[in-house]
């Protein structure tokens, strides 16, 4: 599993090997393991925002009669391709921060008790979280996960036991070590507190299936495995039972009931449109519905399993060749408890990835306090990538190149 031949093997064998003609590669050269933060441009996306700017400037706010429905319509193609939910239950809108927000807030507005999460969820889900205990006078309880495996389901559990839990926030892959949560036991060791999952880190690129799990309330970005670009609207899923009782606190004209109707006091719109707000960001959403119609036309049971692969063959190679030179797995050594993206931690990593970004032509990030992550998006990466990454990371290591770039901080890492 640890040579070149059984990389370009599996490339002659992926049936996903395709997808990769529909991406731009502005540099041949360059090995890009960090689609977990930002994914490449799909061609399809390039020519769609040049139709959208076309429209913009021949229709002028004619384009509204079309546009208006893209946040629900796009919701429900990532409802049936990508999460599993049904029609109805999801919406693009906003950041994730923001949707996490609305959510997290309708949910206090119900109920009483303590907000749950982990030490090692996403900072923008523990800020806030922070900000919503003090605005809600609630307790703010933060269990300790493992580092490795992130929370278990025993730890909500006990976090959850002995008193009243008003909400539980949670990441369905963690994003430092990429670890992939048990989403229907963490739910029934919640219960009876609804569970919020943050589907950033797990969206494009396995399968969510929120609606057989039985998930009743999540968010996520869609700028990573569903490649929509820099700060892309975000998504977030209401249950259609638990719509109707469920009022977003951040009221805004699109969750309107008849936002045209303006002389009136706000009437929230039915369903999971009562959780829109502001005017959405039309260009952004069209990016986001080409995005979103790669990974369903890929399927993501065939993403699922690529991924898989593709993690495997980073930690057959750490266990070969890096271990010996300080990293040490940062992630689960079984891929059925991996996302997409693989976490080596070492001492230098901060260096370690500078030097590979600027000596190795290889784009990785870091992620404190010792995590070097690499990404492979199934849609797009190829094995052969992989391998030769990891040769360039062992060639980089062996002759102490890192050692020789500045590795002061930066505001990006």
């Amino acid at each position: 599993m640890t040579d070149r031949a059984y990389a370009e093997r599996l490339d002659a064998e992926d049936p996903l090997a395709l997808f990769r003609e529909r991406f731009v590669f502005a540099d041949p050269e360059t090995i890009y393991l960090d689609g977990n933060s930002l994914g490449r441009l799909p061609l399809a996306t390039r020519e769609r925002l040049r139709e959208l700017t076309a429209q913009w400037g021949s229709e002028l706010v004619r384009g509204w009669h079309e546009w208006i429905d893209l946040p629900e319509r796009i919701g429900d193609l990532l409802a049936a391709g990508v999460l599993g939910a049904r029609s109805g239950e999801v919406i693009v809108a906003d950041s994730t921060t923001v949707n996490l927000f609305k959510l997290a807030g309708a949910v206090l507005d119900t109920r009483p008790g303590a907000i749950v999460t982990d030490s090692e969820n996403f900072p923008t889900d523990r800020y806030v979280l922070d900000g919503l205990a003090r605005l809600h006078d609630r307790e703010l309880r933060v269990f300790e996960a493992d580092a490795v495996d992130g929370p278990q389901p025993d730890d909500v559990g006990r976090a959850c036991a002995g008193a009243d839990v008003a909400l539980v926030v949670l990441s369905h892959v963690a994003y430092r070590s990429g670890a992939l949560a048990d989403i229907e036991r963490i739910n029934g060791a919640a219960t009876p507190a609804p569970v919020l999952w943050d589907l950033s880190h797990s969206a494009g690129a396995l399968p969510i299936e929120l609606e057989s799990r039985g998930v009743q309330l999540a968010v996520g970005c869609t700028y990573k495995y569903l490649n929509a670009g820099p700060g892309a609207p975000a998504f977030l899923y209401v249950r259609e039972k638990l719509q109707a009782d469920l009022r977003t606190p951040i009221q805004g004209w699109f969750g309107q009931r008849d936002q045209f109707r303006m002389e009136r006091a706000y009437d929230p719109a039915p369903g999971v449109r009562g959780f829109l707000a502001g005017t959405p960001t039309i260009l952004a959403l069209g990016a986001v519905e080409e995005g979103a119609k790669l990974t369903a036309e890929a399927g993501v049971e065939r993403l699922r399993a690529k991924a898989a692969q593709l993690t495997e063959l980073i930690v057959a190679v750490h266990d070969e060749r890096l271990a010996e030179l300080g990293f040490r797995l940062g992630s689960p050594r079984d891929p059925a408890r991996r996302g997409a993206h693989v976490s080596l931690a070492h001492d230098e990593a901060w260096s370690i990835c500078r030097a590979l970004i600027e000596r190795a032509r290889v784009i990785t990030d870091f992620r404190g306090p010792d995590s070097l992550r690499l990404g492979v998006p199934p849609l797009y990466t190829r094995f052969a990538d992989v391998y030769e990454a990891l040769e360039r990371l062992v060639d980089l290591v062996e002759h102490g190149e890192h050692r020789d770039v500045d590795s002061g901080p930066l505001r990006v890492t």
